[in-house]
This record gives C-alpha cells, structure tokens and sequence, in this order.
C-alpha cells in the first residue's frame, strides 16, 4: 500500500492522503441519501461514486471503514428510499416531468412507471442497479401506493446488494493492485475524475431540465 500511495503522490494525487476518510464518509453518504430520495438523485453518479470510495479508503489502508461504510451507507440508501416514497406517496409523480427535458421527462416516467408495473417486488430491488430508475422507483412505489411494509423489503434487499458490492469492490480492486503501482493510479485517476465530471455533468443536466416547464400530461394511473 505504501507503494500506491507513493506513485499517487507522484501522480498529483497526494490530496487523497490528505482528504481523509472523513471527508469521504460526508460526500458518499450525502450523495447516497440525495440520489435515493430527490430527484436531482437521478442526475448523480451513484455507483461510480460508491467505488471511487473504496479505491481512496485503499489508499489510507483502513479496510475497517470501508466496511463499516460499506454499513452506514447501506443504511442511508434505505433512509433515503423511504423519503421517497412518502413524497410519492403525498405529491404523487406529476411535478416531476418537463416539457422537453433530456431525462426529466413523461417518457422515462412512463417507462420507469411500467418497468415496476411489470415486476413488482423484483423491480424495486433490481432498481438498485440502473442509475435514473433507482430515484424514480420509491417515488412511483409511493404514488402508486404500493405496500409499505413489501416496498421496505424490497428496498432492504437492493440496498444489501448494491451497496457493499461496490464499495468493497473497490477497495479490494485497489489493493490487490497495490503490486502494480501504475495501474494502481490509473484506477485511482479514473475513479475520481468520472466522480467528478460525473457529478458536474450533473449537475448542468439537472440545472438544464428543471428550467424546462412541468408537462401537463396527466398521470397514468396507478396500478
């Protein structure tokens, strides 16, 4: 590990030595909750995120917290899906499509709305893994008014999927490549900048959609 975080130094990333895992608990946690209750959750990147946080917990060779992270954050996926779902359950979906938006949008809506329609209880927890429907799902399972107690479930059980995968994932990634520096960095490089454009890009998308006027079609109704 000494020697990653040497070739980091050299690379330019000694910040990450610096940032601390605090730091990295904040962002993934934060982000985590935001991308599992809020709309502006469809435009983060979520899964690329929980793996950067693995590869930099690497780096400080701190294999505990990854996976007492790997807990907490779990937890707060849950806490945030729950958000969701009671904000669907009391506004329904129809503030959230704009009129020509890029992702916000009745299309996607539609096709989130019937891909849950279709798999029910499987569909919440496979959501986990595809990055706008992961926001959208609690948010039409509450409109829709599907079962508290079986969407909890559902949504226990995609967290516990999803979640350690990756982080773990990444940290574990990172060490094994401890013995081959180089690729070490470009994994640490890589991470981090998708994290980051991810993220900006973002935020722009997000910035650009919510200008656009809210669509008017009506709802199709709940199943």
């Amino acid at each position: 590990m000494d020697e990653v975080n040497a070739e980091a130094a050299t690379a330019g990333l000694d910040w990450l030595s610096t940032a601390g895992p605090l730091l990295v608990w904040v962002i993934v946690l934060s982000f985590v909750f935001i991308e599992c209750a809020l709309i502006v959750g469809l435009f983060l990147p979520g899964d690329s995120l929980l793996f950067a946080a693995g590869v930099v917990l690497a780096q400080h060779d701190v294999e505990g917290q990854a996976w007492a992270l790997s807990a907490v954050a779990l937890a707060t996926a849950i806490v945030g899906n729950q958000v969701g779902y009671y904000i669907g359950r009391q506004t329904g979906t129809r503030f959230v499509a704009r009129r020509g938006g890029r992702v916000l949008n009745q299309q996607n809506l539609d096709r989130a709305r019937a891909f849950l329609d279709h798999r029910g209880f499987l569909a919440i927890v496979a959501a986990r893994w595809i990055p706008w429907i992961r926001t959208l799902a609690p948010l039409i399972a509450g409109a829709a008014g599907m079962n508290a107690r079986r969407f909890l479930v559902a949504t226990t059980v995609g967290a516990i999927l999803w979640v350690p995968t990756l982080v773990l994932i990444g940290y574990y990634a990172a060490g094994l490549l401890s013995a081959i520096p180089w690729l070490g960095t470009i994994l640490v490089w890589g991470a981090v900048a998708f994290l980051v454009l991810g993220t900006g890009y973002g935020v722009w998308r997000y910035h650009q959609d919510i200008r656009r006027p809210v669509d008017d079609e009506p709802e199709a109704a709940a199943t």
